[in-house]
C-alpha cells in the first residue's frame, strides 16, 4: 500500500526557512546532525550543500565531545530544500494555518484548515515550532507571532488543552541584524574556517562544499554595554512564563540581558557571523534581547567595531505554547491520542538540530503507522539511549520532561564515548535500512565504508614494530610507561595514543595511510583512543544505575562539589534527592556527574558501615 504525504506551512516561501541562527550542528547538536543522515534525512545534505563557514568545535579535546558545526547561506538552504522536498515522490506541500484537528472515537483523522477546509488523515504530526499561540516581545510591544512577519497558530492550543494535554509557556530570542559594510572589523578578531572543511553528510566529500568559504569575526561586549543593559532592565517585556515575568528561556542560550543579570562583572563574546555570500546581513550570535529599539541601539554602539552598525532588524523575544512531553510515547505519538504525534519546539526542546531529529522518528512512525492502517501493533522505530543522541533526547523528554528549552549538548549521554560523530552511520544506518527508510544508495555507501574499515584496521593491526623500531622512525618519539624493556606495539595500537596521529604513522609506513578516506581515518583514530575506556565507562554507569537505592550523604554541600555544574547544583540544592535514584531521575544531571555522586554513595555507605561495627562493638 501506497502512503500519501501532505506538508502544510503557513506560507509556501517558508519551505527550508531558517528561524533564526543560520547555523547548524555544534557539541551534541552536531552529532544529532549526523544521526539524521545516517537515517537518511535530509538536514546535513542540505546543510553541506549551503555551508559557508565549517569548524570543528572542541578540536583540542576528545573525539567524542567534539562538535562539527557550519554557517549556512540562508538563501541556498532554503533554495537546496526546497528543491529537495519537490523531488520527494507521494508529497504535497500545502500552504496555510491549520487551527483545528479532526479527532473521532478518540483518535485524529484529520486537520482543520483556517479556511475550514478539512484534509483527512491516518496520522497527523504537529511541529509548531515557536508559532503555538505564539507572541513576539519587543520592548512593551506584543505581537501575536511565531517569526517575524508571521501569523501564530491558535487555534490548536485550545484543541490540545480541551484533548487533556498539560500546556505551558516557554520562551526564546533572536538579535538584531547588522549590515556588514556598516561594520568596522579591522580591530576584531578573525576566525577561519577549517580547511579542508569536514561535511556533515557520508554522502560527500569536502569537494562537494561551497569552494568559497567566508570567515567570522568576534568581539565582546563592553562595561558600557552591560550599564546600557542594567539601566534599562524595567523597559523589558513582561512575559506570561518564568519566575516575576521574567519570561522562560534557555539556560545555554540566554538573553544579553540574563546574562547581564546573572553575570554583572562580565564582559561577553559576541561571533559576527555572515547570513550568505551575497547577503550583506551579518547575525551577532551571542547577543539576543527584547529591549527597545532604541535602547538596541545604544547597545550596538557601545561595541567595538559596531560603533557605527546599522541595525536591519531589531531584536525580539517570542513566546509560545509547548507540551508535557511526559504525554508521548517513545515513537513521539501522543499517549491521548491515537495517531496524534509531536515534534521539535512543541515538546520543549530548542533549536534546529533537536526538531529535526524529533521530526525523523516522529515521520517514520507516522509513516509505519499510517500504512499499516492504523493497527496499533504496527513496527515501530525506537531509539534508545545506547543507540544514539537521538534516543537520549527522547528519553530525556519522555522521563523528565522539560521546565525549560531543552538544548542536546553531549554530557547528556552515558555512553558518549561510543556515540561519536564518526559512527553515527555505522550505529544507524543498517537500523535504518532494515527498517525501510534507508535508500540503497547511502546503504551501499555505507557498506563500501565498513569494508575499508576491516581492511584498514586488518593493517594496522598486522603491522607490528618493536618499541626501539618505532622510536627510530618516528621524530623526538619515546614509549612510556612500557612493562616490558622493548616491547612489541602494533600500528593499531600506536594510533591510540595521543601523541601519535596518521600522519605520523605514515612516517613509518605510507601504505598504512595512502588511500585511506577521512572518515574511515576518523573512525578508528577514534575507536583506539577509547577501545580500553568504553566498556569501563559502560560498568560504571550500570553500577551505578544497580545502587539507585543508596543513600546520599546528610548534609552534604553540594556547593562544594567541584565537578558540579551551576545547573546541577542548583537542581540538587532545590530537590534535596535522599537517594541514588531520585538523582538520576532528576533533569539536567549529567551521567559523568551520577557516576561521581554514585562513588560519594558507595564512601558514606562504608562509612556508615564502620560506624555501625564500632558500635556493636562498643556495646
Amino acid at each position: 500500500m501506497t502512503n500519501f504525504y501532505f506538508c502544510v506551512f503557513s506560507n509556501s516561501n517558508l519551505k527550508g526557512v531558517m528561524s533564526c541562527n543560520p547555523s547548524f550542528g555544534g557539541v551534541g547538536k552536531g552529532h544529532l546532525v549526523k544521526e539524521i543522515d545516517a537515517l537518511d534525512g535530509l538536514m546535513g545534505i542540505t546543510a553541506d550543500k549551503a555551508g559557508i563557514h565549517f569548524r570543528i568545535l572542541n578540536e583540542t579535546k576528545g573525539p567524542a565531545v567534539q562538535g562539527l558545526r557550519c554557517q549556512a547561506d540562508r538563501q541556498i538552504y532554503k533554495r537546496e530544500m526546497k528543491r529537495s522536498l519537490d523531488r520527494i515522490e507521494n508529497l504535497d506541500i500545502l500552504a496555510g494555518s491549520v487551527e483545528d484537528l479532526v479527532i473521532k472515537d478518540g483518535k485524529v483523522t484529520g486537520i482543520i484548515m483556517e479556511n475550514g477546509e478539512i484534509i483527512r488523515a491516518n496520522c497527523v504530526v504537529l511541529t509548531t515550532g515557536t508559532f503555538l499561540s505564539g507572541v513576539i516581545h519587543l520592548g512593551n510591544e506584543r505581537t501575536a507571532a511565531g517569526r517575524i512577519g508571521d501569523k501564530a497558530a491558535t487555534g490548536l492550543s485550545k484543541t490540545l488543552n480541551d484533548a487533556g494535554f498539560a500546556l505551558a509557556r516557554l520562551k526564546t530570542g533572536t538579535p538584531p541584524r547588522l549590515s556588514s559594510k556598516t561594520i568596522d572589523y579591522s580591530e576584531l578578531t578573525i576566525q577561519y574556517p577549517d580547511n579542508p572543511p569536514v561535511p556533515f553528510s557520508e554522502l560527500h566529500t569536502p569537494s562537494d562544499l561551497i569552494a568559497e568559504q567566508l570567515t567570522c569575526w568576534l568581539t565582546r561586549t563592553t562595561e558600557r554595554t552591560t550599564e546600557i543593559v542594567r539601566d534599562n532592565l524595567e523597559k523589558l517585556p513582561v512575559f506570561d512564563s518564568g519566575e516575576d515575568g521574567e519570561g522562560q528561556g534557555p539556560r545555554y542560550c540566554p538573553s544579553l540581558e540574563v546574562k547581564v543579570k546573572r553575570y554583572p562583572e562580565r564582559t561577553h563574546h559576541i561571533w559576527l557571523e555572515p547570513e550568505g555570500l551575497d547577503d550583506d546581513t551579518v547575525y551577532p550570535n551571542g547577543i539576543s534581547m527584547s529591549l527597545p529599539r532604541e535602547v538596541q541601539t545604544e547597545v550596538i554602539k557601545s561595541i567595538k567595531g559596531l560603533e557605527n552598525a546599522k541595525i536591519t532588524q531589531f531584536g525580539y523575544a517570542v513566546e509560545y505554547d509547548y507540551v508535557d512531553p511526559r504525554q508521548l510515547q517513545p515513537t513521539l505519538e501522543t499517549k491521548n491520542i491515537p495517531g496524534l504525534f509531536f515534534a521539535g519546539q512543541i515538546n520543549g526542546t530548542t533549536g534546529y538540530e533537536e526538531a529535526g531529529a524529533q521530526g525523523i522518528i516522529a515521520g517514520i512512525n507516522a509513516g509505519s503507522k499510517s500504512i499499516n492502517g492504523n493497527n496499533e501493533s504496527y513496527p515501530k522505530f525506537i531509539l534508545d539511549r545506547g543507540d544514539g543522541y537521538i534516543g537520549v533526547l527522547i528519553d530525556d523528554l519522555l522521563t523528565r520532561g522539560a521546565n525549560e528549552p531543552y538544548r542536546m549538548f553531549t554530557s547528556r549521554a552515558e555512553f558518549r564515548l561510543s556515540l561519536r560523530q564518526d559512527n553515527a552511520d555505522l550505529r544507524l544506518t543498517k537500523k535504518g535500512y532494515d527498517f525501510g527508510i534507508v535508500d540503497q544508495f547511502r546503504y551501499d555507501t555505507f557498506l563500501r565504508k565498513q569494508e575499508k574499515i576491516s581492511e584498514t584496521s586488518e593493517k594496522l593491526k598486522s603491522k607490528v614494530l618493536s618499541a626501539k623500531e618505532w622510536e627510530s622512525m618516528i621524530p623526538n618519539f619515546i614509549v612510556r610507561n612500557s612493562k616490558s624493556q622493548n616491547p612489541k606495539i602494533s600500528a593499531y595500537e600506536m594510533l591510540g595514543r595521543s601523541d601519535i596521529d596518521w600522519p605520523l604513522l605514515g612516517l613509518v609506513d605510507p601504505e598504512l595511510v595512502n588511500e585511506v578516506p577521512t572518515p574511515v581515518k576518523l573512525f578508528l583514530r577514534s575507536e583506539a583512543l577509547y577501545k580500553d575506556q568504553i566498556n569501563t565507562h559502560k560498568t560504571k554507569i550500570t553500577n551505578a544505575r544497580k545502587d539507585e537505592h543508596l543513600s546520599l550523604p546528610e548534609n552534604i554541600d553540594y556547593d562544594k562539589l567541584p565537578f558540579l555544574s551551576r545547573e546541577e547544583t542548583e537542581k540538587l540544592k532545590k530537590f534535596k534527592p535522599q537517594t541514588l535514584g531520585q538523582v538520576v531521575r532528576l533533569e539536567g544531571i549529567t551521567p559523568a556527574s551520577l557516576v561521581l555522586l554514585h562513588a560519594m554513595c558507595r564512601t558514606h555507605k562504608k562509612t556508615l558501615a564502620k560506624e555501625e561495627m564500632y558500635s556493636e562493638i562498643e556495646m
